[in-house]
C-alpha cells in the first residue's frame, strides 16, 4: 500500500505542479498588467514576489515527485529518471540564473533606473513550456504504473 500512496502523491504532485506553471506563468504574469490601475512597476512587483514563490514551491514539488516515484517504482526506467533529472535542470538553471538576473532587471525598472532590451524573457517561457511538456511526460508515465 506504501508504494501506491507514494506513487498517487508523486502524481498529485506533478500535476499540481503543471498548474501552477500554466497558471502562473502563463496567464498570470501577462494578465496583470491589464488590470486597471496597475502600473508596470506595481505588475513587476507582484512578479518577483510570485515568482519567487512559485520557485521554492517547486522545488518542494520536485523533491515530492522524485521520492514519490522512486518509492513508488512509478517512473518508466532510465527515460522516465532522465526525463526527472532534465526537469531539475530546468529548475536549477532557473534558480541559479534566469530568476537572479529577471530580478535585478525589475528592480531596476520599478526604481526607473535604464535597462537594455534582454531576450531572457523568451529563454524563461520557451525552459516553462519544456518543463510542463516534460511533467506531462512525467505524470503519464506515473500514472501507466498504476
Amino acid at each position: 500500500m506504501e508504494v501506491l500512496t507514494a506513487q498517487s502523491v508523486a502524481i498529485a504532485a506533478t500535476f499540481i505542479w503543471i498548474g501552477l506553471i500554466l497558471g502562473i506563468s502563463f496567464l498570470e504574469a501577462w494578465l496583470k498588467f491589464r488590470a486597471p490601475g496597475v502600473t508596470t512597476a506595481i505588475g513587476l512587483g507582484i512578479g518577483r514576489l510570485v515568482f519567487g514563490a512559485l520557485n521554492k514551491l517547486e522545488w518542494v514539488l520536485a523533491i515530492i515527485v522524485a521520492i514519490g516515484s522512486f518509492i513508488g517504482k512509478g517512473l518508466a526506467g532510465v527515460t522516465g529518471n532522465v526525463v526527472l533529472l532534465i526537469i531539475v535542470a530546468i529548475l536549477i538553471l532557473q534558480t541559479v540564473w534566469m530568476l537572479p538576473v529577471l530580478d535585478k532587471r525589475a528592480r531596476r525598472v520599478i526604481n526607473n533606473e535604464p535597462v537594455r532590451p534582454s531576450s531572457l524573457h523568451i529563454f524563461f517561457i520557451t525552459a516553462e513550456l519544456v518543463k510542463v511538456g516534460l511533467l506531462f511526460t512525467i505524470g503519464k508515465s506515473l500514472l501507466s504504473g498504476l
